[in-house]
């Protein structure tokens, strides 16, 4: 299973970006992708998403579901990733805000709950070698057989991988006795619910589910268009430019 690999450190840092990969760094979801085009197609995955959505179903159950369906069809995991090479895109404003935060000493999370393997694969061809020095990704893993292949979750929970659970624990690696770091959370789908009240602020891709279910749940949000949005408002805030509040949407 996959896990954090931060190690223990003295030095808090004035924020940290946590992340969704899928639908958010990337501009296409890799795993609805591969639903729909190698799996059992848009359709049925809609059906599900939304029962997920309004919490008729577990995203664990829902997930585990979707993902069954590609090498049901002989799709191998091989064959996945290439087709992800091909047609998935890095958000345009992703890789400026990454650098941005490494050069300011702002740790970078991806929180996902896609499959390692997939995330470092198109990271590192999406964003490049170094930065998967500088990324921690921490996410759900993959068990491959020949050409059948399946998702290995990260914990037990209904989520699969519970993200906020996952945001604790990357904090535990910091002494933050004496001073907190601000919290920033970038996300657009399910997936994130569990870590949407786990942050300061939250990052909520414009148009997308997570934007109905916290305006549902009254959770404080600002939408986003890209990354030079998020960048934005993150130096706007750590330069007190602005206050946190004066992000939140109505």
């Amino acid at each position: 299973m996959s896990g954090t690999t931060t190690t223990t450190t003295k030095t808090t840092p004035k924020a940290i970006l946590f992340t969704d990969w899928d639908g958010t760094v990337t501009l296409q979801d890799s795993n609805d992708y591969l639903t729909d085009h190698l799996g059992f197609g848009y359709d049925k995955r809609k059906v599900i998403n939304d029962a997920m959505l309004i919490e008729e179903r577990s995203f664990r159950d829902g997930f585990d579901e979707m993902l069954k369906s590609i090498p049901a069809n002989g799709v191998s995991f091989q064959k996945c990733i290439e087709e992800l090479l091909i047609h998935i895109q890095l958000d345009p404003g992703f890789k400026e805000t990454y650098e941005w935060c490494f050069q300011n000493d702002i740790p970078v999370y991806v929180i996902s709950s896609g499959m390692k393997p997939i995330i470092e694969v198109l990271l590192k061809n999406l964003v490049g070698e170094e930065a998967m020095k500088h990324i921690t990704i921490v996410s759900n893993d993959v068990e491959i057989n020949g050409d059948d292949w399946n998702i290995v979750y990260k914990d037990e929970t209904p989520f699969g991988h519970d993200k906020a659970i996952s945001i604790d624990e990357c904090l535990s690696n910091y002494d933050m006795t004496t001073s907190k770091p601000l919290l920033f959370y970038c996300g657009d789908g399910v997936s994130d619910l569990s870590a949407a009240k786990s942050c300061d602020l939250l990052f909520a891709r414009r148009g997308k589910d997570l934007v109905k279910f916290c305006s549902a749940q009254g959770i404080h949000y600002t939408q986003f268009d890209s990354f030079k949005d998020i960048l934005s408002d993150m130096k706007s805030i750590l330069s007190g430019e602005k206050k946190l509040e004066d992000c939140f949407e109505e």
